[in-house]
């Protein structure tokens, strides 16, 4: 174990998204010009003031704001920028909102030609300092919490800087390979060279990454520092970027189905995915080394060698029922020629799956849903609302007594979807009320007086259970549809984004592609009137995990909308017996249970590492604090070796696919195994045994 439990240095954690299509009249407006940071800069900026559910005034503050942001994000572990070099930027700090106001981009060319120098001088301090020896006698420590570190003054302490970097970057190995060897014969400075030039190696495959990046790259994180300044959730999508948002929201995409990776040595096949074109061909394994690319159109390959990955995977993605032909380089060293068929791709683990057990004589159905998503373009292909709805008559042909919803660690998606989700479970009523800055708050209806699933409902959140997922959650609550069970609260994001092509408003551009801007329009709120934004949906039954005690949601971000309340709509709850007595039987199981207070106790032991950010450099001190963690952590290994004795069961359609699909299978295989060690599974279970002894012992008494 690896106890090397610095800050997350990035800004989200999970995907928290909901999306609707809005109508935005403000966006017949059009654009042009030969210059295509200017072109973007006015284009985002009038965006955002004439379309944003709370557009900020661009004045001095907001300059202050962009400054500090935009340079700690381009120098976050204060490794490239001098104090010298902070002195020179700062006669910018209260000019930016007029720059940005007259397209001036001076403080970008001067800070972007800047931190290329520095690039290139901590590559040669990096080289220098990995040729040596680390002494790991010497008595020094590593502070990972950037945040603490001021810039340095000069290159000798910035040298020193990196020193530890790398230090701290090796000693764990180092510790790991000695431990590994220690009954064995071996000589120590043998594993320090071994591990150090591996440090070399790791850092040389990063810098190759970040000469990559060119001044498009940056001008896009100094676009998304202005527009991130409105909220945390409106973010500019550079044309790549918008294709990468594409797959994350439909799940599929076109092309040859093999994950690449950008190693020292080239273009690397790093996954071939399930059901994928490359998979079922059969021809190309991980770890082949790609080296041209060719169309079938075309006689003359293009090689990729030192090509920037995301142009090569440009090349090798394509239109379905194209051929694109691969040369590559196997595992042996052979030199081939692939020639493959593009196709459609799904990333399975995007999409809903479902299962069955026996749960003390009864069945039980439980469906896990990672993110609402759907396919913009093509609304024939399949989305979350779609398969849900499959998955429930097929649990309900296998007569389940009870359904599982697991939103764990959903970010959200789609609004539609999450609206029609919710009208599986209800007979019919308002979902959600939307309101935006321009008009009237709109109620969210299921209109469908059709119910898919009647019986006992358990949802399943924690903190990483965002946007969509809350509304779902929400509704379920406040119809007393089912019993929410999870962390003490969801992640509080309550608004709604929406995706503008900016191409659409360029007029006579020969920029070509200018890329997208996903924006706050609206807020959420539940039919009640209360948000979700910042408060979340509270769990009926609080479960305890490692998190519980860390800071994670949507009030820990930066620039977050305020809560607030409107008027609720009128509803009709959902008359199912029983939710109250199975909600304070479970609290009660959770009172009383040893194996939750070791959870807890292991979450604030989770939070102590996280906040102590002070390393010891000597190994002797490193090797003694680390089997002091070590030793802490075994208290709490029972966690981990919790176990059921459930079996879960594929549905019988699925169960054929896995018959000719190894992949699928064993992931299947994987997943019911992970279920059978989750004690929130088991909980929901026992949930949902009260439920339907409840709705069972009432429906006896009807009939009586």
């Amino acid at each position: 174990m690896i106890y090397r439990l610095m800050k997350n240095t990035s800004r989200y954690l999970i995907l928290a998204f909901v999306f609707a299509i809005a109508s935005c009249s403000f966006t017949t407006k059009k654009f042009e010009g030969n210059d295509k940071e200017k072109v973007l800069l006015q284009l985002i900026t009038y965006v955002l003031q004439e379309g944003h559910f709370s557009p900020k005034d661009i004045n001095d503050e907001f300059s202050s704001n962009i400054y500090e942001e935009y340079l700690n994000r381009i120098d976050p572990f204060k490794r490239y920028f001098y104090e010298s070099d902070l002195e020179d930027f700062e006669k910018y700090r209260t000019e930016l909102d007029d720059q940005i106001k007259d397209l001036n981009l001076d403080f970008f060319n001067y800070t972007f030609e800047r931190y290329l120098e520095r690039l290139s001088e901590a590559e040669g301090f990096y080289k220098d300092i990995v040729e040596k020896p680390f002494d790991y006698n010497l008595k020094e420590e590593y502070q990972s919490d950037y945040e603490k570190l001021e810039f340095v003054d000069s290159k000798k302490e910035m040298k020193d800087r990196w020193r530890k970097q790398l230090k701290f970057s090796t000693i764990s190995n180092y510790h790991e390979v000695l431990e590994a060897k220690k009954d064995t014969v071996f000589v120590k400075e043998n594993i320090e060279i071994e591990t150090r030039e591996s440090t070399s190696k790791t850092m040389q495959e990063s810098f190759e990454y970040l000469k990559e990046r060119d001044r498009d790259d940056f001008f896009s994180i100094y676009l998304n520092t202005i527009v991130e300044e409105f909220d945390p959730h409106t973010f500019y999508y550079a044309p790549e970027d918008k294709d990468r948002f594409d797959l994350q929201m439909s799940g599929s995409f076109e092309g040859i189905g093999a994950k690449l990776q950008k190693k020292a040595e080239g273009i690397m096949i790093s996954e071939l995915i399930s059901g994928g074109p490359a998979w079922r061909q059969g021809k190309l394994e991980v770890g082949d080394q790609i080296v041209k690319v060719r169309q079938e159109e075309e006689k003359e390959p293009t090689s990729i060698v030192g090509m920037r990955l995301e142009d090569a995977i440009k090349l090798i993605k394509g239109p379905k029922d194209t051929y694109v032909i691969l040369t590559v380089k196997k595992i042996s060293g052979e030199l081939k020629d692939v020639s493959i068929k593009r196709g459609v791709v799904e990333l399975e683990e995007t999409f809903v799956k479902s299962s069955t057990v026996d749960y003390n004589g009864a069945n039980y159905g439980l469906i896990n849903l990672p993110k609402f998503y759907i396919e913009f373009k093509d609304s024939r292909q399949r989305n979350a609302a779609t398969d849900i709805k499959k998955e429930l008559v097929r649990l309900k042909e296998k007569g389940v007594e009870g359904v599982i919803l697991d939103l764990r660690n959903n970010g959200g998606g789609s609004l539609q979807t999450v609206v029609d989700i919710v009208g599986y479970f209800i007979k019919n009523g308002p979902v959600v009320q939307v309101k935006s800055n321009e008009y009237n708050t709109e109620v969210l209806k299921d209109t469908d007086h059709s119910v898919i699933w009647s019986g006992p409902l358990v949802v399943l959140v924690n903190e990483f259970s965002a946007s969509a997922s809350e509304i779902l959650a929400a509704a379920i609550q406040d119809y007393k549809r089912g019993v929410i069970i999870g962390s003490k609260q969801t992640y509080g994001k309550g608004t709604v984004q929406n995706v503008i092509d900016l191409n659409r408003m360029v007029r006579n551009s020969s920029n070509g592609d200018v890329g997208a801007l996903k924006y706050t329009h609206s807020k959420f709120y539940r039919i009640n009137g209360g948000s979700t934004q910042l408060e979340g949906v509270k769990s009926d039954v609080v479960v305890p995990d490692r998190y519980s005690y860390i800071d994670l949601g949507e009030k820990d971000q930066d620039n977050p909308l305020p809560w607030d309340k409107i008027e609720s709509v009128s509803y009709n709850e959902w008359y199912s017996s029983g939710i109250k007595e199975a909600i304070n039987n479970s609290k009660m199981r959770m009172s009383n249970n040893d194996y939750l207070s070791l959870v807890d106790d292991n979450a604030k032991w989770f939070k102590e590492l996280r906040e102590d950010n002070l390393y010891s450099l000597n190994y002797e001190d490193y090797k003694k604090d680390y089997e002091s963690r070590d030793n802490k952590s075994k208290e709490f290994d029972a966690i981990y070796d919790y176990q059921t004795d459930l079996k879960f069961s594929s549905l019988p359609y699925e169960v054929n696919l896995t018959k000719v699909d190894t992949l699928l299978k064993a992931k299947r295989v994987r997943w019911h195994d992970n279920l059978a060690k989750d004690f929130y599974v088991n909980e929901a279970l026992q949930v949902l045994e009260d439920l339907y002894g409840f709705n069972k012992a009432n429906s006896e008494i009807a009939h009586e």
